[in-house]
Protein backbone atom coordinates (compact mmCIF):
# COMPACT_ATOMS: atom_id res chain seq x y z
CA UNK A 1 0.00 0.00 0.00
CA UNK A 2 1.09 3.59 -0.48
CA UNK A 3 2.85 5.26 2.43
CA UNK A 4 0.48 8.14 3.19
CA UNK A 5 -3.08 9.25 2.80
CA UNK A 6 -3.98 11.62 -0.02
CA UNK A 7 -6.64 14.20 0.82
CA UNK A 8 -9.52 15.22 -1.44
CA UNK A 9 -12.25 17.86 -1.20
CA UNK A 10 -15.92 17.03 -0.64
CA UNK A 11 -17.81 20.30 -1.19
CA UNK A 12 -21.12 21.28 0.33
CA UNK A 13 -24.25 22.29 -1.56
CA UNK A 14 -27.11 24.71 -1.12
CA UNK A 15 -30.64 24.19 -2.38
CA UNK A 16 -31.48 27.56 -3.93
CA UNK A 17 -35.09 26.41 -3.80
CA UNK A 18 -36.76 23.10 -2.99
CA UNK A 19 -40.31 22.29 -4.09
CA UNK A 20 -42.20 19.16 -3.07
CA UNK A 21 -44.42 18.28 -6.04
CA UNK A 22 -46.06 15.15 -4.67
CA UNK A 23 -45.61 11.79 -2.97
CA UNK A 24 -44.61 8.81 -5.10
CA UNK A 25 -45.99 5.29 -4.92
CA UNK A 26 -42.75 4.13 -3.25
CA UNK A 27 -43.24 6.63 -0.41
CA UNK A 28 -40.50 8.97 -1.66
CA UNK A 29 -41.30 12.51 -2.75
CA UNK A 30 -41.18 14.05 -6.21
CA UNK A 31 -38.99 17.15 -5.96
CA UNK A 32 -37.74 20.08 -7.97
CA UNK A 33 -34.65 21.91 -6.75
CA UNK A 34 -31.55 23.79 -7.82
CA UNK A 35 -28.28 22.53 -6.37
CA UNK A 36 -25.48 25.07 -5.92
CA UNK A 37 -22.04 23.73 -5.01
CA UNK A 38 -20.03 25.84 -2.54
CA UNK A 39 -16.39 25.95 -1.53
CA UNK A 40 -16.99 24.96 2.11
CA UNK A 41 -15.70 21.38 2.13
CA UNK A 42 -15.12 18.26 4.14
CA UNK A 43 -11.85 16.50 3.25
CA UNK A 44 -11.51 12.77 2.73
CA UNK A 45 -8.15 11.04 3.16
CA UNK A 46 -7.68 7.87 1.08
CA UNK A 47 -4.90 5.31 0.71
CA UNK A 48 -5.13 2.18 -1.43
CA UNK A 49 -4.70 -1.22 0.21
CA UNK A 50 -3.78 -4.44 -1.60
CA UNK A 51 -5.63 -6.76 0.81
CA UNK A 52 -9.27 -5.81 -0.07
CA UNK A 53 -9.96 -4.43 3.41
CA UNK A 54 -11.96 -1.19 3.77
CA UNK A 55 -10.75 0.48 6.96
CA UNK A 56 -12.31 3.73 8.16
CA UNK A 57 -10.63 5.63 10.99
CA UNK A 58 -12.65 8.26 12.80
CA UNK A 59 -15.57 9.05 15.04
CA UNK A 60 -18.37 8.08 12.66
CA UNK A 61 -18.04 4.30 12.84
CA UNK A 62 -17.38 1.57 10.31
CA UNK A 63 -20.85 1.89 8.74
CA UNK A 64 -20.54 5.57 7.79
CA UNK A 65 -21.25 6.67 4.21
CA UNK A 66 -17.56 6.80 3.22
CA UNK A 67 -17.01 3.15 4.12
CA UNK A 68 -20.34 2.11 2.61
CA UNK A 69 -19.46 3.86 -0.64
CA UNK A 70 -16.11 2.08 -0.83
CA UNK A 71 -17.69 -1.32 -0.15
CA UNK A 72 -20.44 -0.72 -2.70
CA UNK A 73 -17.94 0.17 -5.43
CA UNK A 74 -15.69 -2.74 -4.48
CA UNK A 75 -18.61 -5.17 -4.67
CA UNK A 76 -20.01 -3.78 -7.92
CA UNK A 77 -16.63 -3.88 -9.65
CA UNK A 78 -15.42 -7.13 -8.12
CA UNK A 79 -12.24 -5.34 -7.12
CA UNK A 80 -9.58 -7.05 -5.00
CA UNK A 81 -8.26 -3.68 -3.82
CA UNK A 82 -9.10 -2.04 -0.50
CA UNK A 83 -8.68 1.37 1.08
CA UNK A 84 -7.84 3.21 4.28
CA UNK A 85 -10.20 6.18 4.70
CA UNK A 86 -10.21 9.12 7.12
CA UNK A 87 -12.53 12.12 7.27
CA UNK A 88 -11.85 15.73 8.24
CA UNK A 89 -15.39 16.97 8.93
CA UNK A 90 -16.03 20.69 8.34
CA UNK A 91 -19.64 20.66 7.07
CA UNK A 92 -22.25 20.50 9.86
CA UNK A 93 -23.97 17.17 10.42
CA UNK A 94 -27.72 17.35 9.79
CA UNK A 95 -27.34 20.81 8.30
CA UNK A 96 -28.80 20.33 4.82
CA UNK A 97 -25.45 20.95 3.12
CA UNK A 98 -25.09 17.38 1.88
CA UNK A 99 -21.85 16.63 3.74
CA UNK A 100 -22.27 12.88 4.14
CA UNK A 101 -23.45 12.50 0.54
CA UNK A 102 -20.54 14.57 -0.73
CA UNK A 103 -18.06 12.51 1.31
CA UNK A 104 -19.46 9.32 -0.25
CA UNK A 105 -19.26 10.82 -3.75
CA UNK A 106 -15.63 11.81 -3.26
CA UNK A 107 -14.80 8.26 -2.16
CA UNK A 108 -16.44 6.89 -5.33
CA UNK A 109 -14.64 9.38 -7.58
CA UNK A 110 -11.23 8.76 -6.02
CA UNK A 111 -11.41 4.97 -5.75
CA UNK A 112 -12.74 4.68 -9.29
CA UNK A 113 -9.45 6.23 -10.39
CA UNK A 114 -7.13 4.69 -7.79
CA UNK A 115 -8.50 1.19 -8.42
CA UNK A 116 -8.37 1.82 -12.22
CA UNK A 117 -12.02 0.82 -12.70
CA UNK A 118 -12.82 3.31 -15.49
CA UNK A 119 -16.48 3.62 -14.53
CA UNK A 120 -18.23 6.40 -16.43
CA UNK A 121 -19.73 9.28 -14.46
CA UNK A 122 -23.27 8.02 -15.18
CA UNK A 123 -22.39 4.58 -13.80
CA UNK A 124 -21.06 6.12 -10.59
CA UNK A 125 -24.24 8.19 -10.30
CA UNK A 126 -26.36 5.03 -10.49
CA UNK A 127 -24.29 3.50 -7.69
CA UNK A 128 -24.39 6.70 -5.67
CA UNK A 129 -28.18 6.84 -5.72
CA UNK A 130 -28.17 3.58 -3.76
CA UNK A 131 -26.40 5.45 -0.96
CA UNK A 132 -28.65 8.52 -0.90
CA UNK A 133 -30.64 10.90 -3.08
CA UNK A 134 -28.05 13.72 -2.83
CA UNK A 135 -25.03 11.61 -3.79
CA UNK A 136 -25.59 11.80 -7.59
CA UNK A 137 -25.30 15.59 -7.80
CA UNK A 138 -21.82 15.51 -6.27
CA UNK A 139 -20.81 12.87 -8.81
CA UNK A 140 -22.41 14.91 -11.59
CA UNK A 141 -20.07 17.66 -10.44
CA UNK A 142 -21.97 20.73 -11.67
CA UNK A 143 -24.64 23.11 -10.45
CA UNK A 144 -27.87 21.57 -11.59
CA UNK A 145 -31.63 21.45 -11.69
CA UNK A 146 -32.64 18.32 -9.79
CA UNK A 147 -35.93 16.49 -10.32
CA UNK A 148 -37.33 13.10 -9.32
CA UNK A 149 -35.92 12.50 -5.83
CA UNK A 150 -33.09 14.80 -6.92
CA UNK A 151 -31.31 12.29 -9.16
CA UNK A 152 -32.52 13.57 -12.55
CA UNK A 153 -30.03 16.34 -13.19
CA UNK A 154 -29.71 19.06 -15.79
CA UNK A 155 -26.66 21.31 -15.66
CA UNK A 156 -27.17 25.01 -14.93
CA UNK A 157 -24.83 27.95 -15.41
CA UNK A 158 -25.29 30.16 -12.36
CA UNK A 159 -24.02 33.69 -11.84
CA UNK A 160 -21.06 34.17 -9.50
CA UNK A 161 -22.28 34.56 -5.92
CA UNK A 162 -21.25 34.50 -2.29
CA UNK A 163 -23.31 33.14 0.56
CA UNK A 164 -23.58 33.80 4.26
CA UNK A 165 -24.57 30.45 5.75
CA UNK A 166 -25.82 30.27 9.34
CA UNK A 167 -25.57 26.99 11.22
CA UNK A 168 -28.19 26.50 13.97
CA UNK A 169 -26.79 23.95 16.39
CA UNK A 170 -29.56 21.41 15.90
CA UNK A 171 -29.21 18.23 13.81
CA UNK A 172 -32.36 17.83 11.71
CA UNK A 173 -33.80 14.47 10.68
CA UNK A 174 -34.68 14.56 6.97
CA UNK A 175 -37.06 11.62 7.42
CA UNK A 176 -38.87 13.46 10.21
CA UNK A 177 -39.39 16.58 8.09
CA UNK A 178 -40.64 14.70 5.02
CA UNK A 179 -43.05 12.58 7.08
CA UNK A 180 -44.71 15.58 8.80
CA UNK A 181 -48.44 15.64 8.03
CA UNK A 182 -48.36 19.44 7.60
CA UNK A 183 -45.87 19.33 4.72
CA UNK A 184 -47.22 20.84 1.49
CA UNK A 185 -46.89 18.25 -1.29
CA UNK A 186 -48.60 19.88 -4.27
CA UNK A 187 -46.34 22.71 -5.41
CA UNK A 188 -46.37 23.39 -9.15
CA UNK A 189 -42.97 22.98 -10.85
CA UNK A 190 -41.13 26.09 -11.94
CA UNK A 191 -40.43 26.80 -15.58
CA UNK A 192 -36.65 26.82 -15.73
CA UNK A 193 -35.62 28.91 -18.74
CA UNK A 194 -33.71 30.68 -17.42
CA UNK A 195 -33.37 30.15 -13.65
CA UNK A 196 -33.06 33.39 -11.70
CA UNK A 197 -31.78 33.48 -8.12
CA UNK A 198 -34.63 34.12 -5.74
CA UNK A 199 -37.19 32.05 -7.62
CA UNK A 200 -39.23 29.53 -5.69
CA UNK A 201 -39.07 28.69 -2.01
CA UNK A 202 -38.17 25.81 0.28
CA UNK A 203 -41.37 23.85 0.99
CA UNK A 204 -39.71 22.15 3.97
CA UNK A 205 -38.99 25.43 5.72
CA UNK A 206 -42.33 25.92 7.52
CA UNK A 207 -42.26 22.40 8.98
CA UNK A 208 -38.62 22.73 10.05
CA UNK A 209 -39.20 26.12 11.69
CA UNK A 210 -42.15 24.74 13.70
CA UNK A 211 -40.16 21.72 14.87
CA UNK A 212 -36.90 23.61 15.46
CA UNK A 213 -37.41 27.19 16.70
CA UNK A 214 -33.66 27.81 16.33
CA UNK A 215 -34.07 27.68 12.55
CA UNK A 216 -36.81 30.31 12.68
CA UNK A 217 -34.63 32.54 14.88
CA UNK A 218 -31.69 32.36 12.47
CA UNK A 219 -33.90 33.09 9.47
CA UNK A 220 -35.41 36.06 11.27
CA UNK A 221 -31.96 37.48 12.00
CA UNK A 222 -31.15 37.33 8.28
CA UNK A 223 -34.53 38.71 7.22
CA UNK A 224 -34.03 41.83 9.32
CA UNK A 225 -30.96 42.52 7.19
CA UNK A 226 -32.64 41.45 3.95
CA UNK A 227 -32.17 44.62 1.84
CA UNK A 228 -28.44 43.93 1.63
CA UNK A 229 -28.89 40.48 0.08
CA UNK A 230 -29.72 39.39 -3.47
CA UNK A 231 -32.91 37.59 -2.36
CA UNK A 232 -34.74 36.75 0.89
CA UNK A 233 -32.97 34.18 3.07
CA UNK A 234 -34.08 30.57 3.06
CA UNK A 235 -33.24 27.17 4.43
CA UNK A 236 -31.19 24.61 2.51
CA UNK A 237 -32.41 21.03 2.19
CA UNK A 238 -34.35 19.88 5.22
CA UNK A 239 -32.26 22.18 7.44
CA UNK A 240 -30.91 23.21 9.77
CA UNK A 241 -28.65 25.63 7.87
CA UNK A 242 -30.07 28.83 6.41
CA UNK A 243 -28.42 31.22 3.96
CA UNK A 244 -28.64 34.36 1.92
CA UNK A 245 -26.92 35.28 -1.33
CA UNK A 246 -24.74 38.24 -2.27
CA UNK A 247 -23.21 39.23 -5.61
CA UNK A 248 -20.07 40.52 -3.85
CA UNK A 249 -17.82 38.81 -1.32
CA UNK A 250 -17.35 41.97 0.75
CA UNK A 251 -21.09 42.23 1.45
CA UNK A 252 -21.25 38.66 2.75
CA UNK A 253 -18.11 39.17 4.85
CA UNK A 254 -19.49 42.41 6.33
CA UNK A 255 -22.73 40.81 7.45
CA UNK A 256 -20.79 37.84 8.84
CA UNK A 257 -18.78 40.26 10.96
CA UNK A 258 -22.03 41.44 12.57
CA UNK A 259 -23.11 38.01 13.80
CA UNK A 260 -23.92 38.01 17.52
CA UNK A 261 -22.06 35.57 19.75
CA UNK A 262 -25.05 33.20 19.87
CA UNK A 263 -25.18 32.72 16.10
CA UNK A 264 -22.57 30.76 14.14
CA UNK A 265 -21.97 30.90 10.43
CA UNK A 266 -19.49 31.14 7.58
CA UNK A 267 -19.06 32.76 4.18
CA UNK A 268 -18.86 30.47 1.15
CA UNK A 269 -18.28 31.10 -2.53
CA UNK A 270 -20.48 29.42 -5.11
CA UNK A 271 -18.58 26.99 -7.33
CA UNK A 272 -19.07 26.26 -11.02
CA UNK A 273 -17.66 22.73 -10.80
CA UNK A 274 -16.79 20.13 -8.19
CA UNK A 275 -13.09 20.46 -7.27
CA UNK A 276 -12.51 16.93 -8.67
CA UNK A 277 -14.58 17.41 -11.84
CA UNK A 278 -11.68 17.37 -14.30
CA UNK A 279 -9.33 15.23 -12.20
CA UNK A 280 -11.83 12.39 -11.94
CA UNK A 281 -12.16 12.16 -15.72
CA UNK A 282 -8.42 12.48 -16.48
CA UNK A 283 -7.52 8.87 -17.18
Amino acid sequence: MSSSLQWFAAPGKLNLFLHVLGRRADGMHELQTVFRLVDRCDHVGIRVRDDAQICFTGEFGEDNLCARAARLLQSAAGSSKGADIELDKQLPIGGGLGGGSSDAATVLLVLNRFWKLDYERAQLMELGLRLGADVPVFLYGRNALGEGVGERLQGLDLAPAWYLVLTPQVPVSTKEIFSDAALTRDTKPLRMSPFLSGQGRNDLEAVAMRRYPEIAEHLEWLRKRGPRAAFPPRMTGSGACVFTEFPREEDAVLLHSELPAAIRGFVAQGLERHPLYEWAQDK
